[in-house]
């Protein structure tokens, strides 16, 4: 699965689920862009990374600063291979009392966001002709969440661009895929009481909470030649939890 010498973008990457991507990617021997909002934040997950690694600060939900900061990249690093569409937020809120700004930032960030960093980097990898995109769904893109529709929207679209965009590339050997984690362990989930904890993995055919380091050692799969005539797919990380046809 080595991605030696491949130049990878991971938005969302200075903690979490992104952060654990950028280092299974760096290990694996890519050279990493890290993108995130903080430019404090993202240079310091650079700089975890190793000399291979250069941060860039960018709120993806602005088409103008995605394109800055792809051509940035492309200055400073050279022509890019892979891109990881990850960077996501949640604003949870009942449907009848959703403010209109949790749907519109969740949305812009979720979904416009991958489509902006998506069409941002297609033209250099239809050039070159290789590419591989993967996008961060979420399994309640598939199976819903009460209090999430914001988010679940955004991640059913997610799923629903990527195989859009897997017919629309496959013949210029761009490679678009997603992966759907479930419950992770997160700041969030590490501030759950034991009962709630232990009734989240109930609901869990492998009885525990995934981690970061699982959902990115399936993309860094899907980065990879092995998974060069994969696209178009949803692979589900979530421990059992979805299980459909």
């Amino acid at each position: 699965m080595g991605l030696e010498d491949r130049i990878v973008v991971v938005t969302g990457g200075s903690r979490g689920i992104g952060l654990a991507i950028a280092r299974a990617c760096a290990a694996r021997g890519a050279r990493l862009a890290v993108v995130a909002r903080g430019g404090q934040a993202v240079a310091d997950a650079a700089a975890s990374l190793g000399t291979d690694a250069r941060g860039y600060a960018c709120h993806v939900e602005n088409a103008a600063e995605v394109d800055a900061t792809v051509t940035q990249i492309t200055t400073d690093m050279g022509a890019i291979h892979c891109l990881v569409n990850n960077a996501g937020i949640t604003r949870d809120g009942l449907l009848a009392r959703m403010r209109q700004d949790a749907w519109d930032e969740v949305l812009g960030i979720n979904l416009t966001g991958t489509f902006n960093f998506t069409r941002a980097v297609v033209k250099g990898m239809m050039r070159q002709q290789f590419g591989r995109i993967v996008n961060v769904t979420s399994v309640v893109g598939q199976m819903g969440n009460p209090g999430q529709t914001n988010y679940c929207a955004s991640k059913a679209g997610v799923i629903g661009f990527t195989k859009a965009a897997a017919r629309e590339l496959a013949s210029r050997n761009i490679t678009v895929n997603a992966v759907a984690p479930g419950f992770i362990t997160t700041a969030m989930t590490a501030a759950l009481d034991p009962q709630a904890k232990e009734r989240l993995e109930q609901q869990i055919p492998l009885q525990r909470l995934g981690t970061p380091e699982d959902v990115a050692g399936v993309v860094a799969f899907l980065l990879g030649d092995e998974a060069a005539y994969v696209t178009g797919q949803v692979l589900n990380c979530d421990g059992g939890m979805w299980m459909h046809s």
